[in-house]
C-alpha cells in the first residue's frame, strides 16, 4: 500500500511480453486463450504473439477433444510461435490430414522436444519429414501403431543429437508395423547417444536388449516394464551396468509413480457435455477494443479462422479413459 501511495508500484499491464508469457504458462490452455485476452489489449497481444507459444503442451486437451479440432488448434498455436517453438506435446494426430506432420516439421527449426503419443504417423511420413527434425533431443512416439523399425532407423540417422526416446507400446498389439526386435535393432544401430530409453511392453529378446546396451554406452535410464521375454534380474544390471537405472521387466504398478497423472477437468466431444465456446479463439476478441487501423483484428485473424472450434469440459472420467491407463512417459 505504501508503494502504491508513493507511485512506485509496478503495473501488470506494463510488463514486457516475454515476462508476461512466463506468467501465463502457469495457466491452463483454456484460460490463456479465452480469459487473458479480455483483460487488456497488451495481454491480448502477448498471447497472440510468439512469447507464450515457445512451449506448446496440448496433450490433455487433444486426447479428449474432437479429432477434427486438433489440427486447427495446433496450426494456430504453432503459427503464433513464429518459428521459435522449442517443445511440442500433442496426442492423437491422425492421417485424415497428412499435412499436419509436414506442417510441424516446417516450423521445427528450434524444436528440441517432440511428443506425439497415440498418433497415426507412418514410416512414409517419417521419411518425408525426419530431415527437418535434426535438432531434436527428446522424442516420444509411444503407442504409434502405424510406424515401425524403418521409421526409427530414419529418425536415428537424421536426429544425431537424440538423447531421449520413448517408444512404449500397449501390452497387446497385433497391428504393429514391425517386430519389437527389429525396432530394437534400429535403435541400437542408429541412436548411440541415447541416455534415456523407454520401451515398456516391447516383447524384445535378451539378444536385442544386449545389442542396445552395447551400442548405447551413455544410457542412464531404461524402462523395461512388461518386457517379459528379457528374463534378466536386477542383479545382472547391478553388476554389469551399475550406473544404469532400470524399471522392470516386472510391472509393479499400472501407473508410473514418477509422473502421476492428474485427471483434471478435460474436454470431451460427446453430445451430452456442456460446453464453453472459445469466443476469443474464433477471432471475436477484436470487438472488445477500438482499433482504427484494423491491425488488431488482423492479428487475431489466424489463417483458417476457428469459428467452429469449441472446447467442451466435463467433470470426472468417461469410460474410454481406461484406454489411456498404460504407463505414461515422464
Amino acid at each position: 500500500m505504501e508503494e502504491e501511495a508513493n507511485g512506485n508500484f509496478r503495473r501488470w499491464d506494463e510488463l514486457i511480453p516475454d515476462a508476461l508469457a512466463l506468467i501465463f504458462r502457469n495457466l491452463s490452455l483454456h484460460e490463456i486463450l479465452t480469459v487473458v485476452p479480455g483483460v487488456c489489449k497488451l495481454w491480448a497481444k502477448a498471447v497472440a504473439g510468439p512469447y507464450c507459444w515457445q512451449e506448446i503442451n496440448i496433450e490433455d486437451w487433444s486426447s479428449r477433444c474432437h479429432p477434427d479440432h486438433i489440427d486447427r488448434m495446433l496450426e494456430m498455436l504453432v503459427r503464433r510461435s513464429g518459428g521459435s517453438i522449442r517443445k511440442l506435446n500433442v496426442s492423437g494426430l491422425g492421417l485424415k490430414d497428412k499435412g499436419i506432420f509436414s506442417f510441424i516439421a516446417e516450423h521445427a527449426g528450434s524444436l528440441q522436444t517432440l511428443r506425439l503419443p497415440r498418433s497415426e504417423i507412418t514410416d512414409l511420413v517419417v521419411e518425408q519429414i525426419a530431415w527437418r527434425l535434426s535438432a531434436l533431443t527428446f522424442l516420444d512416439l509411444s503407442y504409434c501403431n502405424k510406424m515401425g523399425a524403418r521409421a526409427l532407423a530414419i529418425i536415428g540417422k537424421n536426429c544425431k543429437s537424440l538423447s531421449v526416446l520413448c517408444r512404449n507400446m500397449p501390452p497387446i498389439n497385433s497391428l504393429r508395423k514391425s517386430s519389437p526386435d527389429d525396432e530394437a535393432h534400429a535403435i541400437a544401430s542408429t541412436m548411440p547417444r541415447l541416455k534415456h530409453l523407454e520401451i515398456a511392453y516391447q516383447l524384445i529378446t535378451v539378444e536385442s536388449l544386449r545389442e542396445i546396451l552395447a551400442s548405447c554406452p551413455d544410457l542412464e535410464f531404461l524402462d523395461l516394464r512388461g518386457c517379459w521375454n528379457v528374463g534378466l534380474g536386477p542383479q545382472f544390471f547391478k553388476e554389469r551396468y551399475p550406473k544404469l537405472t532400470v524399471l522392470g521387466p516386472v510391472v509393479v504398478d499400472r501407473y508410473d509413480e514418477r509422473n502421476d497423472y492428474d485427471w483434471e477437468e478435460c474436454s470431451d466431444f460427446s453430445d451430452a457435455s456442456e460446453y464453453l465456446a472459445w469466443e476469443f479463439v474464433a477471432g471475436e476478441v477484436g470487438d472488445y477494443y477500438d482499433d482504427d487501423d484494423g491491425s488488431f483484428d488482423e492479428m487475431w485473424d489466424d489463417e483458417g479462422r476457428l469459428e467452429e472450434l469449441e472446447l467442451r469440459f466435463y467433470e470426472g472420467i468417461d469410460a474410454d479413459a481406461a484406454l489411456y491407463g498404460w504407463p505414461r512417459s515422464p
